[in-house]
């Protein structure tokens, strides 16, 4: 576990204690995932988190069932419905990760009607009788452009690569690197395009609006698009600019490349993938009686410097994202802290 993944697990230690104390019994619930999309490779390390977990808490028969739904298209319109069939079919709680901040509050309020449940995260939903896992994207796009003008004092023109369109998260990080320019006057947002966290979907985004620009000295973005945005540049023959990173593997592996080759100097963060598994032990221990937990939790993001990044680069797998899974103690220790 590297020093950041170990802020993820804030107040692990000692945790045990509460683990082991339960208001209810929850070996007969079942909670259910609606997600909205898994077209890259954070959602993918999201799902496989989330199994990892979820399949050992069935197992051990913590829940009864822990089962997963991915909706085919990325339109709030059928999350909602899905939302709906989750709800018809009895389920006692739904985590989700939203495709709208607000236009799903119809269905999720439903839902609560209904005695469910609910827990957002990543994209989290503002109806108020849900409960949030939050990180504050906001923040993490402030301090994009702070890393940047460490990196490139003088200044000069930034590419923004945007994520899923309609998400609360795109929409923190923006407003994040926005605030972040405005600090620093010294840089300026020639373009912005549309990425979805994708690498594939980040290169060819780049590469369209390139020929169009003029020079290019840092690219501020979401995650997911770092190394395609790279791959744009050295295609169009454009100089390398300065790349904030998310933490994927095929970004740390070319940042390492680059780093060896004379230098190079960057910054990466993103939102560990392995709080899906948080967003599930918060659901189960409401489903526990567990009254003191507040329906927004603040979990920091997980971000790697110069200094840390080629260490843990090893621990995660080829097309993957460094990630955490949390353990039922790590939860309660989590909510606890939040509750200071």
């Amino acid at each position: 576990m590297t020093s950041g993944i170990r802020i993820l697990a804030v107040c692990a230690i000692g945790s045990a204690m509460f683990a082991g104390s339960a208001f209810a019994d929850t070996s007969g619930k079942k909670i259910a995932f609606s997600n909205n999309y898994a077209g890259n490779s954070w959602r993918q390390a999201m799902l496989k988190s989330y199994d990892i977990v979820t399949k050992k808490a069935v197992a051990d028969k913590v829940v009864a069932a822990a089962d997963v739904f991915t909706t085919a298209d990325k339109d709030v319109p059928t999350q909602a419905a899905q939302i709906q069939n989750l709800i018809l079919q009895g389920y006692d709680a739904i985590v989700i990760n939203a495709s709208s901040p607000d236009a799903l509050n119809g269905a999720v309020k439903q839902a609560c009607d209904a005695g469910i449940v609910v827990v957002s995260f990543d994209g989290i939903v503002t109806e108020p009788c849900a409960y949030r896992v939050v990180v504050d994207f906001k923040a993490m796009g402030t301090q994009e452009v702070t890393e940047m003008a460490k990196f490139q004092p003088k200044g000069g023109n930034l590419l923004e690569i945007r994520g899923l369109a309609g998400t609360s998260i795109d929409d923190a990080i923006h407003a994040g690197i926005l605030e972040g320019v405005k600090a620093h006057p010294e840089f300026k947002i020639v373009s912005s395009v549309t990425g979805d966290w994708d690498q594939t979907t980040a290169q060819k985004a780049v590469a369209t609006v390139l020929p169009s620009l003029p020079d290019v000295i840092g690219v501020v973005d979401q995650g997911g698009d770092g190394y395609g945005a790279a791959q744009a540049f050295a295609a169009a023959g454009k100089p390398r600019p300065t790349i904030i990173m998310g933490n994927r593997q095929d970004e740390l592996q070319w940042w390492k490349e680059q780093k060896a080759k004379d230098g190079y100097k960057t910054w990466s963060a993103s939102i560990a993938p392995g709080v899906s598994t948080l967003a599930f032990w918060v659901a189960q221990q409401v489903l526990d009686g567990n009254k003191t937990i507040p329906h927004d939790l603040l979990v920091p993001y997980l971000a790697f410097t110069q200094d840390n990044f080629e260490t843990e680069l090893p621990n995660i797998p080829n097309g993957g994202v460094a990630s955490h899974e949390y353990t039922q103690a790590e939860a309660i220790a989590a909510i606890k802290a939040n509750m200071k």
